[in-house]
């Protein structure tokens, strides 16, 4: 009950965004092509791609009609049934351990203090955990991921500064091994997603991982920053094609009234949202849970 609240709090931003509009279509109206029209405008204005309000919309007529449902107000509840089922498409799997999580994204979305609280999460689950800083461009970046290190009390392998980013991966791999450490978080350099040779880095630590680490269940993480709403949806599709994502972090949701995205984000890509962070706090990253979510928002 403790993190549903955090999760409400959170979310208020977007609630507040999406509710409001909605609560003046559901009144005791009849249902009509009006009624859908304006719906699809209150998502769309909301931080919903325009393809996936077009997609929300034709499920609700769909099920609406089949239920023989006369009134908006009757629709509400059908309204949270379909957006639950949409997040759900997507099957969440469990971690699978050894674990080596890659965490990728442009500048500025919070990246390593997202590490940080991955290695915070971990370590609640009993699993010895190490960071990798392969973010060798800015000394900050090791910097800050070392005191992250040191605030959750886990190891980290790092080089100086303007070090091979593959080559402090391939030693945090031959770490992990010889510790037989059970999660292996890799941090990176935030790039634009339309460079081509940074993306090609990416590709190239990856495949380091793939060859020196076989036995372990290998993810790519995109990390996103709630608060650039449908902008999103173009580094999703950058990363995914540069390097196969497994999966979304999203943060800052607490700072904006753009949750929407999230359903646009699992509707389009078939991607999960593993971890969604409403705050500032270590546990305020938490793994993704649908129901938690729609509940939260309207």
């Amino acid at each position: 009950m403790g993190f549903f609240k955090n999760l409400f709090d959170g979310l208020r931003r977007t609630r507040e965004a999406i509710s409001s509009k909605l609560e003046a279509l559901f009144t005791s109206g009849e249902l009509n092509d009006e009624f859908y029209e304006e719906l699809e405008y209150v998502l769309i204005s909301s931080d919903i791609s325009v393809v996936t309000a077009q997609e929300i919309i034709k499920k609700l007529h769909s099920q609406a009609k089949a239920q023989k449902l006369k009134t908006t107000k009757e629709v509400k509840s059908l309204l949270k049934s379909v957006l639950i089922e949409m997040l759900q498409k997507v099957e969440v799997k469990e971690f699978d351990y050894p674990l080596a999580l890659l965490i990728v994204g442009v500048n500025g979305v919070g990246k390593t203090t997202t590490l940080g609280k991955l290695a915070s999460y971990f370590k609640s689950l009993k699993k010895q955990t190490v960071l990798v800083a392969a973010d060798t461009f800015r000394a900050a970046a090791t910097e800050q991921l070392v005191e992250w290190a040191k605030r959750v009390d886990v190891r980290i392998i790092k080089h100086e500064a303007g070090a091979d980013p593959s080559a402090v991966v391939f030693d945090g791999i031959a770490s992990a091994k010889a510790k037989k450490t059970e999660v292996l978080l890799i941090d990176t350099a935030g790039r634009l997603h339309n460079k081509v040779g940074l993306m090609e880095e990416l590709k190239k630590i990856s495949r380091t991982v793939e060859k020196n680490y076989e036995e372990a269940h290998f993810q790519k993480f995109l990390v996103l920053d709630a608060t650039t709403g449908q902008n999103a949806l173009s580094q999703v599709k950058y990363f995914d094609e540069a390097v196969g994502l497994d999966g979304i972090i999203l943060t800052k949701l607490d700072g904006t009234a753009k949750g929407g995205i999230v359903i646009s984000i699992i509707a389009e890509f078939n991607l999960p949202i593993k971890f969604i962070g409403v705050g500032e706090k270590l546990d305020d990253l938490r793994p993704f849970d649908a129901k938690e979510f729609i509940d939260a928002i309207l």
